[in-house]
């Protein structure tokens, strides 16, 4: 791993700002795949054959947030997972939104 994905995520303090929208989009740029939505949270969704492999995924996706102490919104339907993440204690985006999107784009 390399770049985000070899980084880890950190608490952030209650209060703390959120990235500036020109900050979020540099590292939106590492992590293509996903959008930045409304401007607080990043979103992508999933697709797989079927739903056994759309819930091992989501298994895979919820063990690597619990690791980083970073838990995303998932939404799992047949053949379908959509996960958003944002960083509730600065009310938006965080460099720890972008982490995550990118260990779970290495899964």
């Amino acid at each position: 791993m390399s770049g985000l994905a070899a980084r880890r995520c950190v608490r952030m303090k209650k209060g703390s700002p959120p990235l500036a929208p020109d900050a979020a989009e540099r590292l939106r740029a590492e992590v293509p795949e996903w959008a930045i939505r409304e401007g607080k949270r990043l979103e992508r969704e999933f697709r797989f054959k079927g739903f056994k492999q759309a819930l091992a995924f989501t298994v895979r996706a919820g063990e690597v947030a619990d690791a980083e102490d970073h838990h995303p919104d998932i939404h799992l339907s047949w053949g379908r997972v959509r996960i958003e993440v944002w960083t509730h204690s600065v009310g938006g985006l965080s460099e720890n939104d972008f982490i995550l999107a990118a260990k779970i784009d290495a899964l």
